[in-house]
């Protein structure tokens, strides 16, 4: 957190999770005593807008919060975290390919997301044709903007009613006209540039988006700040995500020569990656998530997707507290957003950005791709591991957590509150809905665990793009050498003088060469880039 230091904390507006249907409520959650500067919890009933971190006139207290007592927390033990009575979010709207549909798995449920051209909006889908439930999403838009299934011609359009079915007669009964006929729609928004869905089609929740929305992000929408995103499927589970999110003990090791962490000035004893004692408490904790104070900053977790951190703003020296006006217009402001999305048991996705409101003109020349080599490599340096450590929290069940594991630091404050959020509000794992027998998934080979292409690349818009220009310029260079050595050897030998000749010969030779190495920086930055820990 130490490159955070000089960073205002995000402005957010959430909904409120509560036991009953969340429409019925209207409590906020804020924590007692406190309020984070700059952090706006409001009903999401309004239409969110897009409030500068310099107008909001919101205070931090300088006094201590004790971490919640379990008499605190008694009230809360009836209430339970309804995991199909949020919005989800699918994926980056930069990522998705408007000419075609798209498949994704979030909570268990395949959806399709397409562009409705006739409604100028995204739609999520179920995945599969009422007819012979064959999948949508490898189906294709038509040239009347509806979504058609590849299996037997049915089109559907934005609301999900089938508007053509080539095998009934036209003179019959119009059966494409019939409710069963008809698409099951999943209610759907895009906000902060993500589209989000709520995992029920049910027709109570059609309107939902007007009296609940998603956690708003103002700094995602404003223009001063750079918002690159990314996206990955993960091959373990959205609890092990989460809590490693939550863990910047393991960064130097874990990540070792791959982020930089800063040294403390002084140490009894040091190692080599410069771990150190971290102060971390956890100051609230409820159904609605909890907020820990950090060393320079906060952090905060917003069930069920939402983690972020941000550094406290400057303090006031003339009362003693902090507000959004003590900060300068030119005050640095960078956050830490990861919106972790849960697929199935074993799997789930990560969408992760970064806003910052300085040097935004990095992100305007170098191509997102570039980000996101080096984004993609942190991940893989401790994917394996993580695959390997769900199967052993797995073994002794997640109820077990606790008592298998010994905690006994403040820099595990963070993932222990995590673990008992999950334990206190929904037993100790998620709420598949009878999906899933709690299983996971079999290890594949190493190689096929830390693949980049299938897991990010496809579902990438920029390094799509890039890998196939990189492609090009490969089979380029091969032509090039190959031809230059044709020339010579076609060239007569008193044509041209032996350092002409050398001088092509060269040029053919470091060309086939270029194209060897940009064959292995595709498949390493691509493909596939193992990281082994004995060797850093």
């Amino acid at each position: 957190m130490a490159t955070l230091r000089a960073v205002s904390f995000p402005s957010i507006h959430l909904p409120t999770i509560s036991a009953t249907p969340p429409f019925e409520k209207s409590m906020l959650f804020n924590p007692p005593d406190r309020q984070l500067t700059s952090l706006s919890l409001s009903s999401c009933r309004s239409k969110p807008k897009i409030k500068l971190l310099s107008t909001i006139s919101s205070t931090v207290s300088t006094e201590p919060i004790d971490p919640p007592t379990p008499e605190a927390e008694s009230s809360g033990e009836k209430e339970k975290f309804d995991w199909y009575s949020q919005w989800y979010p699918v994926a980056p709207v930069c990522d998705l390919d408007k000419r075609v549909p798209h498949a994704k798995r979030v909570m268990g449920l395949d959806v399709v997301v397409w562009w409705d051209r006739n409604e100028g909006k995204w739609q999520v889908f179920d995945d599969s044709c009422p007819h012979r439930l064959a999948p949508l999403s490898e189906g294709r838009i038509d040239q009347w903007g509806r979504l058609q299934c590849v299996y037997h011609g049915w089109c559907f359009d934005g609301a999900g009613n089938c508007k053509f079915i080539p095998q009934a007669p036209p003179d019959g009964a119009p059966v494409y006209s019939f409710k069963k006929a008809c698409a099951a729609v999943y209610p759907s928004i895009v906000q902060n540039n993500i589209v989000w869905f709520w995992p029920s089609t049910e027709p109570r929740y059609k309107d939902i988006m007007m009296k609940q929305k998603p956690p708003y992000i103002p700094e995602l929408d404003d223009p001063s700040y750079s918002r690159l995103m990314g996206n990955r499927d993960i091959p373990y589970g959205y609890e092990v995500l989460i809590e490693n999110l939550m863990d910047p003990a393991h960064v130097p090791y874990a990540h070792y020569k791959i982020m930089r962490v800063p040294r403390p000035k002084s140490r009894v004893k040091a190692d080599r990656e410069g771990g150190r004692p971290m102060e971390i408490n956890v100051q609230t904790l409820d159904i609605n998530g909890f907020v820990a104070k950090q060393e320079n900053g906060h952090s905060k977790f917003i069930p069920p997707c939402i983690f972020f951190a941000s550094p406290d703003l400057i303090p006031d020296q003339g009362n003693g507290s902090a507000s959004s006006g003590s900060v300068k217009k030119s005050q640095r402001r960078f956050l830490l957003i990861f919106i972790c999305i849960p697929v199935s048991p074993g799997k789930s996705r990560l969408i992760w950005t970064f806003p910052r409101n300085f040097a935004v003109w990095i992100d305007r020349v170098v191509p997102r791709w570039m980000f996101h080599i080096g984004q993609n490599l942190i991940l893989d340096s401790d994917l394996y591991l993580l695959h390997l450590e769900e199967r052993k929290i797995h073994e002794i069940g997640p109820s077990n957590w606790q008592k298998a594991c010994f905690v006994p630091t403040k820099s595990d404050a963070l993932v222990i509150a995590f673990r008992k959020w999950l334990r206190k509000y929904s037993g100790g794992q998620i709420d598949w809905a009878a999906k899933f027998d709690g299983a996971l998934p079999p290890t594949p080979p190493r190689e096929q665990l830390m693949d980049r292409y299938w897991s990010h690349v496809v579902n990438c818009s920029s390094c799509r793009v890039a890998i196939k220009g990189l492609k090009v310029l490969e089979v380029v260079l091969q032509v090039i050498s190959v031809a230059l050595i044709g020339i010579v050897a076609a060239i007569k030998q008193n044509m041209v003088s032996t350092i002409a000749k050398t001088t092509v010969v060269s040029v053919a030779v470091l060309c086939f060469a270029a194209s060897r190495w940009l064959s292995h920086f595709i498949y390493k930055n691509f493909y596939f880039h193992d990281y082994n820990h004995a060797f850093v």
